[in-house]
C-alpha cells in the first residue's frame, strides 16, 4: 500500500511539472506575457542573458529550497527537488519538440489566463503534494508559513517584484496582463491547495 502511495504522489508531483513546464514553454514564451516570483526570473533571465530556464530553474530554485529546507524540513525538500528536476527535464523535452500551441502574441489577454491556468494548475497539483516546482513556491510557502497568510498573498508579494523588474523589457501595457496572470494563477494554485 505505501507503495502504490509513492507512486500516485511522484506521479502528481510529474504531473504537475509537466503541465507547468508546457504552458511556460508554449504561452508565457511566445507571447511575452511574464510570471512573478522565480518563474518570471527565468524568463527574464532567458531574454537578457539567453539563459535557458532549463538551466537557470534549477540554479534559482536550489537556492530558494536551501530557505525552504530550513523552514519547512527535509520531506519538503525532497518533494521540491523531485519537481524542480521533472520540470527541468519537461522544459527541456518541450525546447527540443518545439511550441505545439499557436501564439497569442497579438492576443495577450487569451495569453495572460491561458498561461495562469496551466501555471495555477500545475503548481497547484506540486504545492498539494507537499512540493514546489519552482523556487518562488518555496519562497511562498515559506512566507505563508512565517506571516500565516495565505498561499495566495505570499504568491502575489513574490510576483509583484518581479513583475516590476520585468518592466526592463516588457513594455507596461504587456505587464498589465501579466498581472491578470499572476493573479489568476495565485487563486487557483491557493483553491487547489485547499481542496
Amino acid at each position: 500500500m505505501q507503495r502504490q502511495f509513492n507512486i500516485k504522489h511522484y506521479a502528481l508531483l510529474l504531473l504537475g511539472a509537466f503541465i507547468l513546464s508546457f504552458g511556460l514553454f508554449n504561452v508565457h514564451s511566445q507571447s511575452g506575457t511574464t510570471e512573478g516570483g522565480v518563474l518570471g526570473m527565468t524568463l527574464l533571465l532567458n531574454h537578457w542573458f539567453k539563459i535557458s530556464p532549463s538551466v537557470s530553474g534549477i540554479v534559482l530554485d536550489f537556492t530558494c529550497y536551501f530557505i525552504g529546507w530550513r523552514i519547512l524540513g527535509s520531506s519538503f525538500l525532497k518533494n521540491a527537488i523531485f519537481a524542480s528536476c521533472c520540470f527541468s527535464l519537461s522544459y527541456r523535452v518541450w525546447e527540443n519538440l518545439g511550441y505545439v500551441l499557436p501564439s497569442f502574441a497579438d492576443k495577450p489577454l487569451v495569453a495572460a489566463v491561458l498561461g495562469a491556468l496551466f501555471v495555477g494548475i500545475g503548481v497547484g497539483i506540486v504545492v498539494k503534494e507537499g512540493g514546489a516546482s519552482g523556487g518562488d513556491d518555496a519562497l511562498a510557502l515559506v512566507i505563508s508559513k512565517l506571516a500565516k497568510c495565505r498561499i495566495s498573498k505570499a504568491y502575489l508579494a513574490t510576483d509583484l517584484t518581479v513583475l516590476c523588474l520585468s518592466l526592463s523589457y516588457i513594455p507596461f501595457g504587456k505587464i498589465a496582463f501579466s498581472l491578470v496572470t499572476v493573479t489568476l494563477s495565485s487563486f487557483i494554485i491557493d483553491k487547489i491547495q485547499n481542496i
